[in-house]
């Protein structure tokens, strides 16, 4: 997410325009989003790591070097979050969403067998989840696996290959869908989700 040997990281910009996503998304949505909420995560990850031995590595190697207790955990869910929130604005486009083609939906069906299934359970495991965290599709050895996680962590502070994520804190659709998730969800996996990012992630 940066150069080594750098003394900050940076705020990444989107990958597109603020309104690039509206209706379904909004441009006011991701001037908070992206401006305020990923920004100060960003931030405030420089304040922490300033005079520290993390002060000098990129944003992968934080996190790998912080990850499940082995450093501060103020450094780790800032530097995740950072990270996490760098991925899912590559893990959305305009005139995104549908079924993808291609090696990822190969993977897709090898795990679920129909693209609606697989869908189904993305879907069931993101209104599931309780609380602030983010819905994943990751790489597996049988094809690709949907997975969970809480606050700032991520199947890559645990090792694994994130294709895709869904970030499922409020304030990734508040603004423009209140408390419902599921709208929020409908539009993204129907009109959002950047299947080429997916595709390009795959070993």
């Amino acid at each position: 997410m940066n150069t080594p040997n750098s003394s900050s990281i940076a705020l990444p910009p989107l990958p597109y325009a603020a309104d690039a996503l509206a209706p379904y998304i909004s441009a006011q949505t991701l001037a908070f989003h992206h401006g305020k909420h990923h920004n100060a995560y960003v931030s405030k990850l420089n304040e922490l790591i300033k005079g520290t031995p993390y002060e000098s590595l990129d944003l992968d190697s934080i996190i790998r070097q912080t990850a499940g207790g082995k450093g501060p955990t103020g450094v780790f869910n800032n530097a995740a979050q950072a990270w996490n929130h760098a991925f899912y604005w590559k893990s959305l486009r305009p005139k995104g969403g549908g079924k993808p083609g291609g090696r990822i939906l190969a993977r897709i069906e090898k795990s679920y067998l129909t693209f609606e299934a697989f869908k189904e359970k993305l879907m069931a495991v993101s209104l599931a989840h309780f609380g602030s965290g983010w819905s994943w599709v990751v790489e597996s050895p049988a094809g690709v696996e949907i997975v969970s996680t809480a606050n700032a962590d991520s199947p890559f502070a645990q090792g694994r290959k994130p294709l895709l994520t869904i970030d499922l804190w409020e304030h990734a659709y508040y603004l423009d869908y209140q408390n419902l998730r599921k709208s929020y969800l409908d539009a993204v996996l129907d009109h959002l989700i950047n299947w080429d990012f997916a595709e390009e992630n795959l070993g």
